[in-house]
């Protein structure tokens, strides 16, 4: 499935390169062409430093081409967390750092002249529990402490407690009744039904309070992209697409970096920029010891008008992003959430009718338009490493875990990188250093962490399954044991059988069928798999057997 914003750019306005077929040298080679690969290429070129930019499969079309967008330094109630654990100065520049993203992609689009529908509007964050009242409180005092801008808004002010159209949520039986569209929900087991619990807690929407950041902003992030790519290629950047690196060695005494590609072809450089939202190369850096991957859903419903001003999101699980887009005369109502840990053994099957339940009860008139899923890279210690890789690597540099922001903190990592290529001191470096070994403040989730894979590697792959492969349904995927060996197999509508050995390319860890996606994830580090094998998602960097 894929993105409003891919499908917003037709595929002969879409920005396309050949892929890389010969051995070259250069300065610089940047690994990803996401928002951050590109901006940093962006920033370099002023500098006519000879840049090879690679990317796996198409400019912009992963992480950056299927976020929400939201160009924001309101980044969930970051603020009080990061004052408690690391000071009100450390708060302070986190701040000033993405409101200076916001700043400079505004800079990029007036100065290029990019047609991506930026514009101005605010952020909100609200709860609808009495629990989180004083955490958004605590917020707003955090914010103001260290001399930024956030406002307390009451209930009676949120806009989108004024579009609630919903009468009520029956979770005892199978109906979800919505004023002006009701809805039957038969033959469906609720027992099972992710939906029951979650429409429980979040239908109808009455958020008790919240805090507004103004002077934020959203855009096209996928025609952003493009953009950046042709001035790149303009300004003398060499973009690659379908140019997958496998393996990142060092030799001449580490002074240069040899990047082989898929196909056998080889880039040597001088510099090395890993920018593909998870790392590729596991040591050094050990970055897979240090975050997990998160999976998010979003739909889009097409409306007559903009059912309301401002992007918002919910301080509580489960999490709810909502924002408007304009296309054409009309509007879209995005709606983000069902988000869980990628490779999650958990039925995932209503994720998107979860979604699509919230949308009706905001407009029951609107028409669902477009489905699509992103993972994101999410760190113990909440905050994005940016810069350099380890310091066993000279000149070699990462940006990663930008925890669900990814617009502002690749901005963030483009001018860090780039500064620190040029030997020039860029102020908020140290606040995202990438070789920081200092205790992770979040030790729940690095025992869950470490649960989770441990299953996964050990645990899991003594519980052998005895189901055989004819006892499968069609439309379904399960790891089964077939004379001895554990195979992955999903059976298609047409009964059509398809195995793939479902131990991940990456570090070793079984599997998980993801029954919305059709895929294969794992559950330690994110990456996924088409049920033929074929890799969709990192750090693994290879597809299945």
């Amino acid at each position: 499935m894929k993105s409003y914003w891919i499908k917003s750019v037709e595929e002969n306005d879409r920005v396309k390169f050949d892929a890389l077929e010969e051995n070259c040298k250069t300065d610089i080679c940047i690994i990803g062409g996401g928002l951050t690969g590109l901006t940093t290429a962006y920033n370099l070129s002023k500098y006519k430093i000879r840049t090879v930019l690679i990317e796996k499969d198409e400019i912009g079309r992963q992480a950056s081409g299927n976020s929400t967008a939201k160009i924001t330094s309101q980044h969930g109630l970051i603020y009080k967390y990061l004052t408690d654990s690391k000071g009100k100065e450390f708060a302070r520049k986190y701040y000033e750092a993405n409101e200076r993203a916001i700043n400079k992609i505004e800079e990029i689009i007036q100065k290029e002249n990019i047609d991506c529908g930026f514009e101005h509007v605010p952020a909100y964050i609200f709860t609808q529990s009495i629990q989180e009242v004083e955490k958004i409180k605590d917020e707003v005092d955090a914010v103001n402490a260290f001399g930024g801008k956030a406002k307390l808004i009451e209930a009676k002010d949120i806009a989108i407690n004024k579009l609630n159209s919903v009468d009520y949520v029956d979770n005892s039986n199978e109906k979800l009744k919505i004023s002006g569209d009701n809805i039957e929900k038969e033959n469906l087991n609720l027992e099972k039904d992710v939906v029951k619990e979650r429409m429980k807690q979040i239908l109808p929407i009455k958020a008790l309070i919240g805090m507004e950041f103004e002077n934020q902003a959203q855009f096209n992030p996928y025609k952003y992209a493009n953009a950046l790519a042709k001035i790149c290629s303009n300004s003398g950047v060499k973009l690659y697409e379908h140019s997958k690196a496998v393996d990142v060695d060092t030799e001449d005494g580490d002074e240069y970096y040899v990047i082989t590609l898929e196909n056998g072809c080889k880039i040597k450089a001088k510099y090395l920029i890993i920018a593909t939202k998870y790392p590729i190369v596991n040591i050094p850096g050990f970055y897979f010891m240090k975050m997990y991957q998160s999976t998010s859903y979003a739909v889009a419903m097409q409306t007559k008008q903009r059912l309301f001003e401002g992007m918002y999101i919910n301080s509580e699980e489960p999490t709810i992003s909502l924002r408007t887009a304009k296309i054409g005369d009309e509007y879209l109502l995005i709606v983000v959430g069902s988000d869980h840990k990628t490779g999650a053994p958990i039925d995932l099957s209503n994720s998107y009718r979860y979604l699509e339940e919230i949308a009706k009860s905001l407009c029951p008139e609107g028409s669902i338009k477009y489905h699509w899923n992103t993972e994101d890279c999410i760190t113990l210690d909440k905050i994005p490493y940016i810069g350099k890789f380890s310091g066993l690597w000279e000149n070699a540099y990462v940006a990663t875990g930008f925890n669900k922001w990814g617009i502002t903190t690749s901005h963030i990592a483009a001018e860090i990188i780039t500064d620190q290529i040029l030997g020039q001191e860029n102020e908020y470096e140290e606040i995202f250093k990438a070789t920081r070994v200092e205790p992770v403040k979040n030790r729940k989730e690095v025992g869950n962490m470490v649960k989770e894979s441990i299953n996964s590697l050990i645990v899991r792959k003594l519980e052998v399954p005895q189901e055989e492969a004819n006892q499968i349904q069609a439309g379904e995927g399960k790891i089964v044991e077939v004379n001895g060996q554990k195979i992955g197999i999903y059976k298609d509508e047409k009964g059509e059988v398809y195995k793939v050995n479902p131990i991940c390319k990456h570090l070793g860890c079984e599997l998980a069928w993801n029954n919305l996606e059709k895929t294969w994830d794992c559950p330690c580090h994110g990456s996924r798999y088409d049920y033929k094998g074929n890799l969709i998602y990192g750090p693994s960097v290879k597809n299945l057997d």
